[in-house]
């Protein structure tokens, strides 16, 4: 039986979604003896790794020295994370070519005319989500700001830097599409903008990076962010270690492409240019939930009912009613699927004042009752 070391923190969505395909290759492959411990991604090595005679490793490289000391061992190994630091095992990771050119997509096809992307320089891959952004941007005829990130070492640190973030973003020419490079610094684009009161995503719109499920639900809204298959790139890691440790030659590298775009609150509208609808939008997302309803929003802002649904249906495709149900729906959805609410509670919560209202129009929605979506959608609780 092959001993095997794997090296993959184990404190991300993406990087438990590694281990789970290691596991499923090894399902079919037959099992080897794993060494795996609850590790952060700048853990220390384990302390017997360099006397150790065991057949792989699978890592995830955060340092040089990190990537020295496993290249020491003389063990058959898979980076799964960067390639950095030059230590020559084979790669198996994100396609960061397409996710770059998939988020300028996802603005332009919105769209969107202007863009930016707030970025770290510290790692290849930043480097590549970011140009081939930009590149897509460039190609559409627009041009792209550009802010770079700088690390925090304390809360000084970080309220400079996120006045720094602040101040950028009243700068730029609005409304505008912003790709921050992974969801950490997607969160803090979303903080400035509620701090700076710029609106998201009338304003603002926002697409992160990784879909860490623990960041992209906790920002307010919820964070639009670029879907990584990471059972994927765990099995076609096991998968290559295997065949090193037979002796044979695996692909040096394997790209895996992102599953897609996960939309959420940030980014789930086309842009908005008139002002009248801007207004109507956001007195929506503020309020559906509180039971507000197309009449109110009508006085509210001074304008005939025909008025506002026919430039809502000219700026955003859809009337001012099917927007209200569109949040009212969203809401329900999320509910049903991380909560044991009942239907009754839940309609309540998300502004309906009648339940079997609720039903009727989730069927007619969605093609199945409430109950057999929470079923089939289900999120462990």
């Amino acid at each position: 039986m092959k001993r095997v070391a794997i090296l993959v923190e184990t404190t991300r969505s993406y990087t438990r979604e590694m281990l789970a395909g290691v596991s499923h290759y090894l399902e079919g492959a037959g099992r080897w003896s794993t060494f795996l411990e609850l590790r952060a991604l700048e853990s220390s090595l384990p302390p017997w790794l360099g006397k150790w005679d065991g057949d792989g490793i699978l890592t995830r490289t955060h340092s040089q020295a990190m990537a020295d000391a496993i290249a020491l061992t003389g063990v058959p190994a898979v980076e799964l994370r960067s390639t950095n630091y030059h230590q020559g095992f084979p790669f198996v990771g994100m396609d960061n070519a397409l996710i770059g050119a998939m988020v300028a997509e996802h603005f332009l096809n919105r769209g969107y005319q202007r863009f930016a992307a707030y970025t770290l320089d510290t790692e290849s891959f930043f480097r590549e989500r970011v140009s081939n952004f930009v590149n897509r941007v460039e190609a559409s005829g627009a041009h792209c700001e550009l802010l770079p990130s700088q690390g925090e070492s304390s809360p000084l640190d970080w309220e400079m830097h996120q006045t720094e973030l602040m101040q950028w973003l009243r700068s730029l020419e609005k409304p505008i599409g912003i790709f921050a490079t992974n969801d950490q610094l997607a969160s803090r684009v979303l903080d400035a903008c509620r701090r700076a009161a710029i609106a998201v995503p009338e304003e603002v719109a926002v697409v992160g990076c990784e879909n860490e499920e623990t960041l992209c639900t906790f920002t307010s809204p919820p964070l639009t962010s670029v879907q990584f298959d990471g059972e994927q790139v765990g099995y076609r890691a096991a998968e290559t270690l295997d065949l090193l440790m037979q002796g044979k030659k695996p692909a040096q590298q394997i790209l895996i492409p992102p599953k897609g775009i996960e939309v959420r609150g940030s980014s789930d509208e086309l842009v908005i240019e008139d002002g009248l609808v801007l207004q109507a939008v956001r007195m929506i997302r503020e309020e559906a939930l509180k039971g507000v309803t197309v009449g109110q929003i009508c006085e509210r802002l001074n304008v005939s009912r025909s008025t506002l649904e026919r430039r809502m249906k000219q700026h955003l495709k859809r009337g001012t009613k099917d927007e209200m149900l569109r949040v009212r729906f969203r809401e329900v959805n999320r509910l049903l699927r991380n909560t044991d609410f009942t239907i009754e509670t839940i309609a309540g919560m998300a502004g309906f004042s009648h339940t079997h209202y609720l039903h009727a129009s989730f069927r007619e929605r969605y093609g199945l009752t409430p109950g057999e979506y929470r079923k089939k959608n289900r999120t462990s609780l």
